[in-house]
């Protein structure tokens, strides 16, 4: 391995000393040595490495790299509605842009993008989400993966915990995002171009660490203002802005003492947009910041350590779009049982004239981490307020989180085990009303075989407690009592063929159940080749999936509306499949597939009888009466539901909400690094989506002719970048 001169970093001193780890995995004993050792049982980290001393340096070197890239594109999508003058099935286009990377001094480094273009990237994978909450997908694009762990804020850490986060502090995702109004270019018996995603203008960061211990990490991104081009239903041509011109920023610092036993740090964060569109400006937040401080510090040989988190967040803008923070599914401030407050910093108070909102979120955890027996305490808490999802990712607000965790390993190799571990604790999350909205006691334990096997299982059983998102913003449900029953099994890594299992059961008091079964299978028949296959099977049945509210003026009980839940039974079927030829060290080929079939069946309509009680009544059964429409292919298209038969209440209409979901993605990446630093890449990336409404029953045979007989979209792209550097 060689490591170019110009991409090392170090001081101008003339004689330096340079830390230094040496470690050597040894895969046929399975066998990994540290030139720096610590024991398995002590907590190690780059404060243990050793020390490179007496290197002279002649001279440094004089680094700057320009990268500039061209992109041609060619993509066949099938167009949505017959006759789009946006879109013949066939659309060509270019992009031009450039990377930079120069040395600001020894220390630091300024990382710059101009255009970028991610066309390489790997494209996420399929997903049926029915909860009221976002799905989270990783980092993949390049620029932002980089030096990305610098921007890290909050250090977290847990033996055995569930429904748990550290600090939310930055999610690159959200810079290039799709248009946060793409759905106001939607016109009755229209056409629309919209903006796959918003263009980075240019993005920059400049990262290094001091000789006294100092990391700083600076990022700032402009997207640009992006407008699609819409005809109406009288032929009319306009632009409909859908995402305004913003700037994300971020600057994060630690701070090393007591050579690396305490680490200080802190972390500031801005979102800036330009709001000229008037439909923007109310559901988009004009500006939004958040400050944080965090500590780490470990004593006794790093035995014990104590973590320490505070984040304050503030969002600002349009009482329309303050509207839109507080009723989403993070606070749900329009709950109408709500009692906590009246107004103040802590308060969920739901204020249809604020134009600002301020939250706290608060981390903090004391353990003994070293030797054999460990232990932890910790809390995590987010006051209803706190609000930073314009720059990172937030589920959920309004809780406090204790756990607690016991743990014992042994680390010397038996007959019957390489290693093991145990762990037992517990949970306990309120809401700041007070209420009890989760908690569970688990238990652990894995370890390796003596055939290097590697396996754990665990056991979850989670108390009976009060859903606060259940209704969507509606009053308190109940959470029945569950039982969750996990394991995992990897067979030998050091063989050609590695198997892996993981297997997952729940079961809850009202009858409900989620089962699934994961299993991969990595096989490297040659050592530049590797293909691996992931099958995944889940089969569920919920008893109180949430479908629709309906106003209802005599439903005094639920305030004047009728939150109508069914039961559902959710299957979901897909294959991961990946395959790594590496020809030479400068070329290689990456091939990714997923075909993913997801069906769920909807029955049994219901709703509870009252606010924080489990009880519920089946309409047609229990209560009032449900009709059916059908269509021509004798499919229920509709339900027409009377809560009360003869009495008061209004009858009312939903669709049917099941479906059928087929899917198959997949791209292949070709990478030449034809001289050093410069590249060239051929992808083609494919996807076929259908979606069939009413059915919910599950057919393999009809599933896999639906899924390969849907029309496939194609995108082909060549992507050249040319490096220019000394």
């Amino acid at each position: 391995m060689r490591i170019p001169y110009s991409q090392l970093r170090f001081s101008q001193a003339e004689v330096q000393t340079w830390g230094l780890q040496v470690r050597r995995f040894i895969q046929r004993r399975n066998e990994q040595d540290q030139w720096a050792f610590w024991r398995k049982t002590d907590v190690g980290g780059p404060s243990r490495f050793g020390h490179l001393d007496g290197v002279r340096i002649a001279h440094l070197p004089r680094h700057v790299e320009l990268v500039p890239y061209v992109v041609a594109r060619s993509r066949y999508i099938r167009p949505g509605t017959p006759g789009d003058p946006f879109n013949d099935g066939s659309v060509q286009d270019t992009r031009i842009g450039a990377d930079l990377k120069t040395l600001l001094s020894s220390n630091f480094t300024l990382d710059a993008t101009l255009n970028p273009d991610f066309g390489q990237v790997e494209v996420d994978p399929a997903s049926v989400n029915l909860s009221a909450f976002e799905t989270f997908f990783s980092e993949k694009r390049p620029f932002f993966v980089a030096g990305s762990g610098i921007f890290d804020f909050g250090s977290a850490s847990c033996y055995f915990c569930s429904n748990f986060s550290s600090v939310e502090s930055f999610y690159s995702r959200r810079i290039g995002r799709q248009p946060q109004g793409a759905d106001l270019a939607g016109v009755p018996n229209g056409f629309a171009d919209v903006p796959e995603s918003a263009t980075i203008l240019g993005a920059a960061k400049v990262t290094g660490r001091t000789a006294n211990g100092l990391t700083v990490g600076v990022l700032d991104a402009v997207t640009r203002r992006e407008s699609a081009k819409v005809i109406d239903a009288t032929g009319n041509r306009f632009d409909r802005e859908v995402e305004p011109l913003t700037n994300y920023f971020v600057g994060r610092a630690t701070k090393d003492y007591r050579n690396g036993d305490v680490v200080v740090g802190g972390i500031a964060t801005s979102v800036v947009r330009r709001l000229d569109d008037g439909a923007l400006r109310d559901r988009l937040n004009a500006h939004a910041e958040a400050v944080g401080t965090d500590l780490v510090a470990r004593w006794n040989k790093k035995t014990y350590s104590l973590f320490a988190t505070a984040e304050l967040s503030n969002i600002a803008g349009d009482s329309l779009a303050l509207l839109r923070a507080q009723r989403s599914s993070a606070r749900y401030y329009q709950r109408p049982d709500r009692r906590f407050g009246r107004g103040g910093f802590l308060s969920g108070f739901y204020d249809s004239s604020a134009t600002s909102m301020q939250g706290l979120a608060g981390y903090l955890r004391l353990a003994k981490d070293g030797g054999n027996l460990n232990w932890e305490a910790q809390v995590n808490t987010r006051t209803p307020g706190f609000e930073v999802n314009d720059i990172s990712f937030l589920s959920r607000a309004d809780y406090v989180q204790e756990v607690a965790n016991v743990a014992y390993n042994w680390t010397k190799p038996t007959s019957w085990y390489r290693d093991f571990a145990v762990v037992g604790g517990g949970s306990s999350q309120t809401n700041f009303d007070g209420d009890y909205t989760g908690g569970d006691v688990h238990a652990y334990a894995g370890g390796q075989t003596p055939q290097f096997w590697r396996w754990s299982a665990f056991v979850i059983h989670e108390m009976q407690s009060y859903d606060d998102r259940a209704l969507r913003g509606g009053p308190l449900a109940i959470a029945p009592a569950a039982d969750i029953y996990s394991g995992n099994l990897n067979t030998d890594s050091r063989h050609a063929v590695v198997l892996s299992t993981s297997p997952q059961f729940v079961r809850d008091a009202d009858g409900g159940f989620r089962s699934r079964l994961n299993a991969s299978a990595r096989w490297k028949p040659a050592p530049n080749v590797s293909a691996s296959f992931g099958p995944s099977y889940s089969l569920s049945r919920g008893t109180q999936q949430y479908v629709t509210s309906v106003g209802d003026t005599t439903n005094t009980a639920f305030y004047g509306r009728r939150y109508v839940l069914s039961d559902l039974v959710q299957k979901t079927l897909s294959l991961d499949t990946r395959l790594t030829v590496t020809f030479t060290p400068t070329s290689s080929l990456e091939l990714y597939a997923q075909p993913f079939v997801a069906t769920g069946a909807y029955s049994a309509f219901k709703e509870f009888d009252a606010p924080r009680l489990s009880r519920k009544s089946v309409y047609g059964v229990d209560r009032g009466t449900i009709d059916t429409t059908f269509n021509l292919a004798g499919e229920i298209v509709a339900y027409i539901i009377d809560p009360d038969r003869a009495g008061p209440a209004a009858p009312f209409t939903i669709r049917n909400p099941s479906f059928n979901i087929r899917s198959l993605r997949g791209n292949a990446v070709y990478r030449w690094e034809y001289r050093p630093g410069s590249t060239l890449f051929f992808v083609w990336t494919q996807s076929r989506e259908d979606f069939a409404p009413n059915s919910g029953t599950f057919d393999f045979g009809r599933e896999r002719s639906a899924l390969f007989g849907t029309h496939p979209d194609n995108i082909f792209l060549v992507k050249l970048n040319y490096w220019l550097g000394r």
